[in-house]
């Protein structure tokens, strides 16, 4: 009785995640190996993630991007005159601490939308709280 009445105090707290990692670790029998500090950590590990998780996909669709990007499948072999290190500079956002925004200009079908989604993507996930 006392395992419902937290699970439903942690979902009335919104603490979701921690809720889910409880009840994950009710139904594995070698958690009650573990001490008591480990799994609260483990708990507040996983409502951590849970709300950085959601943060982020509330950021990603908040900015409506046209199409799914990563900064990892930027392809350099295209002669587009991509440099390499200008995207390692615009991937470690340092531009976001700065307030500074980024243009990207070429012709036509060199992959403008892609490389902004993905720019932007990378942005959204280096955001912190």
């Amino acid at each position: 009785m006392l395992n419902d009445q937290t699970m439903t105090q942690l979902h009335d707290m919104k603490l979701h995640g921690m809720a889910d990692a409880y009840g994950e670790q009710r139904q594995q029998p070698q958690m009650a190996e573990i001490d008591f500090d480990e799994r609260l950590g483990m708990l507040v590990d996983r409502q951590w993630r849970w709300r950085e998780e959601r943060a982020l996909t509330t950021r990603l669709r908040t900015a409506k991007f046209k199409m799914p990007a990563c900064m990892e499948d930027i392809d350099y072999r295209a002669k587009r005159g991509l440099k390499r290190a200008t995207m390692d500079a615009l991937r470690s956002g340092e531009w976001i601490g700065f307030h500074q925004n980024v243009i990207l200009t070429g012709p036509t079908g060199t992959g403008k939308t892609f490389l902004a989604c993905a720019v932007g993507t990378n942005a959204c996930r280096q955001v912190i709280g």
